[in-house]
């Protein structure tokens, strides 16, 4: 008999008239928030304003949402494509399944095209967006405990998950290996395993970015951030049972977390050898903020001008 554990929601969505409002999205949308308010908070410190931060998160996020969406589909294909799958489920986002890999990958081009357009570092960017994605994420992963999904191999400690009853995906899932699991079973808890590595990843990116501000270049603390999420998803990855392809013996996921670790540790050195210097781009970037705000200053009083002609 289990005495200690950690329950599951009894719900996992609510309504507000004809309009369901499910827990998964709300934990999507408070990590954003909460993200933008970190990165807003960094690229100010930059030289940046927050109307720069608001624009790139609206070309950002959706794409970075769109690219979450379809990692997930292409990697487990089986419900989504034919024979076996319908295309349709591809547009069931309530029902979960958001890959941050996917997310991560679309979204970094989409800003890095963004930043080309706008003539913002990119680097400087991805700087002060490290330790909001990773705060982003694990407000995020609290999604997965309301769905009751993607929970992990069964245990006896204390912190084990419990499932129950309650209208939730999780609930479907099958034990391990095919098998139902017995009643009153725990599980590993992933999303919290998940949620602590990532708000020490994120305390651990800021202490070393102001630890070693003068020596650091432009770009390695987002650097950083791929080798510690990398690094940590191969772990919480491996015990996991909900169903994923498997290559060459591991989950696909874990292959891309180990990929994602590597990809962090060769931009880390290359960032090292030949990466701009963090003091030169944020020079560059107050100066495009100055041009932006004289723009908008002259925009503005031709505006009025307009307007003041036309009531006369």
């Amino acid at each position: 008999m289990n005495l200690a554990y950690i329950p599951s929601p009894t719900f996992s969505k609510f309504e507000i008239g004809p309009v369901t409002i499910r827990m998964y999205a709300v934990c999507i949308l408070i990590g954003i928030c909460v993200a933008v308010w970190i990165l807003t908070k960094r690229w100010r410190k930059l030289g940046g304003t927050f109307d720069q931060v608001l624009d790139t998160t609206l070309v950002t996020v959706p794409c970075a949402l769109v690219g979450a969406r379809l990692y997930h589909c292409i990697t487990t294909p089986d419900q989504y494509f034919p024979p076996t799958g319908d295309l349709v489920n591809i547009l069931k986002v309530w029902e979960g399944g958001m890959a941050i890999f996917g997310g991560i990958s679309v979204g970094a081009l989409t800003a890095f095209l963004w930043c080309r357009h706008r003539r913002y570092p990119f680097a400087l960017l991805a700087d002060s967006i490290a330790p909001a994605l990773m705060v982003a994420q694990a407000i995020g992963r609290l999604g997965n405990w309301f769905n009751q999904e993607l929970y992990g191999k069964p245990t006896t400690l204390p912190w084990g998950l419990k499932l129950n009853d309650a209208d939730a995906i999780g609930k479907t899932e099958i034990c391990y290996d095919g098998q139902a699991c017995p009643t009153g079973t725990l599980f590993h808890p992933p999303f919290l395993y998940e949620m602590i590595w990532n708000l020490i990843g994120a305390a651990l990116i800021v202490w070393l970015g102001h630890r070693l501000a003068s020596s650091l270049k432009a770009g390695q603390q987002f650097a950083m951030y791929l080798m510690w999420y990398g690094l940590g998803r191969t772990w919480i990855e491996s015990i996991r049972i909900n169903y994923s392809t498997i290559i060459l013996g591991l989950r696909i996921n874990v292959w891309t977390a180990i990929l994602c670790f590597i990809l962090g540790a060769i931009l880390f050195v290359v960032l090292w050898r030949y990466g701009g210097d963090t003091a030169d781009l944020s020079k560059r970037l107050t100066a495009v903020t100055a041009d932006e705000l004289e723009r908008a200053s002259i925009a503005e009083e031709q505006a009025q001008a307009k307007k003041r002609n036309a009531n006369k």
